[in-house]
């Protein structure tokens, strides 16, 4: 849960179980004559071509591991005929199993110059060794004769024998139709021309792209329609978001008898970004009551979204609808006193549906109730009238109005909350670090090393390590200094770190949050530190991180 600086009131919505009964909206009858819909996430490839993101073989690896667990259909994992990294990803995540999920890999058809059976990209797609390959070719004459310099028949000619050569080894095989509204719209006979020849080889899904993002969506609706005429097997949208229409452009499609939706959480992408599956599924699912992922995959919607934003380094929009931390939020008092009468006033939907919740951005008292539901989940009793409460609520405000974020730092939350109702005892005191960065030779790694000094009861512990950078000496000379004490600790690993300028405007003097997540055999955690120091942030979070393993579970 977080305040940013603010009293927030996290209520139930009328969703089972909540409490919540004034939540008031019409809902459409079902269409049970539809035929049901695919999720077909492109986080993992499309998403990675942001501006500003790049992904980790381990991270891509975790979140198609969370797109699984949310019940996406298909997973595009990468080219893997473009880079090393997306090679070994789909090494790696054959290993793995999924419950929902299918994993595909994504290229292109063979270069006209070369015979499928040697062409480098087919081969590469085959060792990918996914069951299902989602292959693009040109649909825009444009393209063809420009980009690829060849004649129109070629063109038919490599989609249909690149089709044909991976269905003949066993795979299935998705074509996307790249800029097919801006094909179709140049040449309507040609780009259908080019469905028909990927059809006609064995593609048993055509995506129909707006890979410009420009198409609006009554062209979008026009065009749909007239392919789904002509083409005999199911039709899939992917759409871009230039023009600030791939949401619309993807639910329209859809209407029109579409079945298969590609887009990426949060809506990263390329440019200005890919349609944003936080906001399509939602409103298929809530809108226009197309069963996806059910209401208790639907719940864990929001956290997905914070997942793999955090993943990608970049700051939540907290302005996004459905997920973001301003979708239920109230602020003005007139809306206030409305919601807090009927919620159906000022929210389109039951927050707790997609995993959000209603904020109330006035008073402390109107934090309470949501502040005290958290508190009970870590096991702590504490009416609404206590002052510890209060204590808390003030405290939150002031922590995150310095920078700190809880959003991602569970651990560092339960911690503050143990802490301030007296249920905490330190397992150990830093009396003291320091750390060395020295660089001898410019053409030499430079070497770190870090001094601790902590306390554990009566006895004092003074230990130094080395490590690849500051942080990671730091680490391990905490590590050493406390496995002594605590053997359990050598089971901890830390698994990501990752800094954020909280105001750049200040240059080198700025604030910066260091978020870190830590697990062992049985779960991960997240923890947090802010100073305008970096170092003096990183220990804040390894701190909080040693401090959470210790505490004392039940199980």
């Amino acid at each position: 849960m977080k305040t940013r600086g603010r009293t927030e009131k996290s209520t139930a919505s009328g969703a089972p179980g909540t409490g919540r009964t004034n939540h008031s909206h019409p809902a459409p009858l079902a269409p049970s004559h539809l035929p049901p819909l695919e999720i077909y996430d492109t986080t993992l490839r499309d998403g990675a071509q942001a501006e500003d993101v790049s992904f980790s073989v381990d991270d891509k690896v975790r979140v198609a591991q969370k797109l699984d667990e949310l019940g996406v259909q298909y997973i595009e994992g990468g080219w893997p005929g473009a880079n090393p990294k997306d090679i070994e990803f789909f090494r790696i995540i054959k290993t793995i199993p999924f419950k929902h999920a299918t994993v595909v890999a994504f290229g292109s058809t063979r270069k006209a110059s070369n015979p499928v059976q040697k062409d480098p990209n087919i081969r590469a797609l085959l060792a990918a060794e996914t069951g299902t390959i989602t292959l693009f070719g040109k649909s825009w004459n444009l393209h063809v004769t420009e980009a690829l310099g060849i004649t129109p028949h070629k063109n038919l000619e490599i989609i249909g024998d690149s089709i044909a050569y991976l269905l003949g080894k066993g795979r299935r095989v998705f074509y996307d139709a790249e800029h097919f509204f801006d094909g179709y719209k140049a040449d309507p006979d040609y780009a259908l021309e080019t469905i028909r020849r990927a059809v006609e080889a064995g593609a048993e899904r055509v995506v129909l792209c707006d890979t410009n993002g420009g198409t609006m969506p009554w062209e979008i609706r026009d065009i749909c329609a007239a392919v789904k005429r002509e083409c005999s097997v199911p039709l899939g949208i992917h759409a871009h978001n230039d023009t600030e229409m791939a949401v619309a452009n993807s639910l329209v499609a859809i209407e029109t008898g579409i079945i298969q939706v590609q887009g990426t959480i949060n809506g990263i992408g390329e440019r200005c970004g890919n349609a944003n599956l936080c906001s399509i599924v939602p409103n298929l699912e809530l809108k226009m009551r197309r069963p996806l992922l059910g209401d208790r995959r639907l719940a864990r919607l929001r956290e997905v979204s914070n997942f793999v934003a955090e993943i990608a380094n970049l700051m939540p929009n907290k302005h996004q609808p459905y997920v973001g931390d301003a979708a239920f939020a109230h602020k003005g008092g007139v809306h206030i006193h409305a919601v807090q009468k009927n919620p159906a006033t000022y929210e389109h939907i039951i927050p707790e549906r997609v995993g959000n919740r209603q904020r109330m951005l006035v008073s402390d008292y109107t934090g309470r109730s949501g502040l005290l539901g958290k508190v009970e989940t870590y096991g702590i009793k504490l009416s609404k009238d206590s002052p510890k409460l209060q204590e808390v609520l003030a405290k939150l405000k002031e922590l995150e109005n310095q920078g700190y974020q809880f959003e991602g730092a569970e651990g560092s939350f339960e911690l503050l909350l143990r802490k301030a109702v007296g249920r905490h005892k330190p397992s150990f005191q830093l009396l003291g670090f320091r750390v060395i960065v020295e660089k001898r030779r410019a053409d030499e790694a430079p070497i770190s090393e870090a001094t601790v000094m902590v306390k554990v009861g009566e006895a004092v512990e003074h230990t130094a390590a080395v490590g690849a950078g500051p942080v990671n000496a730091l680490d391990h000379a905490l590590r050493k200094a406390l496995e002594k004490f605590y053997p359990q600790l050598t089971e901890v690993k830390l698994l990501d770190y990752k800094v954020r300028v909280l105001a750049a405007s200040q240059g080198t003097a700025a604030k910066v949050r260091v978020l870190l997540e830590s697990g062992d055999h049985k779960e991960i955690w997240g923890t947090v530190g802010v100073s305008e120091n970096i170092m003096e942030a990183s220990w804040q979070a390894l701190a909080d991180s040693i401090e959470y393993k210790l505490l004392p579970r039940a199980h």
